[in-house]
């Protein structure tokens, strides 16, 4: 059966998205079109250039993710420095590798820029801090930037929608109005469900989104008792939010939520055992969500 996907963010969490992916495809469900932010663009962008769950769970099997984290050579000569590299780079790790892996693994596939998926299959989330606003690429590469879609790398997409504010040093590309500093996605809609959406709310297709976190309504209360505190809740407010308008309980129906409230959106130094723990959650997750679900 063909449907539509969203994924949302959540870092290393995000490895229970391929649990998920292995059981909906073992009961016959292909992806025509995700949208995804963050961490979900990664894995959105990986399964619409035609890699199988069980290809993904092989790749993270022979890679090391702290590796991904890309520490500056002066940080590593230098550990002092990196408060430096936050104040005047804007982020503590370059990130680099990740897009260098990611644009691999594409490849293998034969994809490189958009024009290599077929048209509208993925939908990429950024925020733009320099103008204020969130961006959908490929769909706002021409309009915002005058940047052909068809020359755009996607693991360069991927790579600035997974920008997590102050840990990646966010990526800067040149628009109409000169340069614009791109940063995660999740920072505006970390579960672009909207976007399959019509103003009617018409679907062209069924939907099934993932997201990381148990449902709206299970969500706990924050204790906000310092500055930490209420920076962190004032971030988790923005990134749901927006989100929040467009789960509504009949969209809920469509959504597989895997909540991972004990894993570390940063994790990087995960074990064998951990990986596959998380996965097994989410493959549980799925098997239960089609149990239900009724499209």
């Amino acid at each position: 059966m063909q449907v539509d996907g969203v994924f949302s963010g959540g870092g290393m969490k995000a490895l229970a998205f391929i649990g998920a992916l292995e059981e909906l495809q073992e009961q016959g469900y292909t992806f025509e079109r995700i949208a995804g932010t963050s961490a979900g663009a990664i894995l959105a962008s990986l399964t619409i250039a035609g890699y199988s769950a069980k290809e993904l769970k092989e790749k993270i099997k022979d890679i090391s993710f702290d590796e991904l984290v890309d520490v500056p050579i002066t940080d590593r000569l230098f550990p002092f420095t990196k408060w430096l590299l936050l104040y005047f780079k804007l982020g503590l790790y370059k990130g680099n590798k990740l897009e260098c892996v990611l644009e691999e693994w594409l490849q293998e596939k034969g994809v490189r820029t958009f024009a290599h998926i077929p048209p509208g299959s993925l939908k990429v989330i950024c925020s733009d801090l320099t103008l204020g606003r969130m961006v959908v690429i490929p769909d706002d590469l021409k309009k915002v930037y005058g940047i052909d879609p068809a020359t755009f790398s996607v693991a360069k997409a991927v790579r600035m929608s997974s920008g997590l504010p102050y840990f990646f040093i966010p990526v800067k590309i040149h628009g109409k109005k000169g340069k614009s500093v791109i940063v995660d996605g999740g920072v505006l809609s970390n579960f672009p469900i909207w976007l399959w959406e019509g103003k009617s709310g018409v679907r062209k297709r069924p939907i099934i989104g993932m997201k990381l976190t148990d449902r709206p309504e299970r969500l706990p209360e924050r204790k906000i008792t310092n500055a930490i505190t209420m920076f962190h809740a004032l971030f988790k407010t923005m990134q749901q939010a927006h989100d929040a308008r467009h789960i509504s309980p009949k969209t809920s129906k469509d959504v597989i939520f895997i909540p991972m409230e004990e894993v570390e959106v940063t994790n990087f130094n995960m074990s064998e055992e951990e990986k596959e723990r998380i996965m097994n959650i989410g493959n549980d997750r799925a098997r239960t969500f089609l149990k239900r679900w009724k499209h």
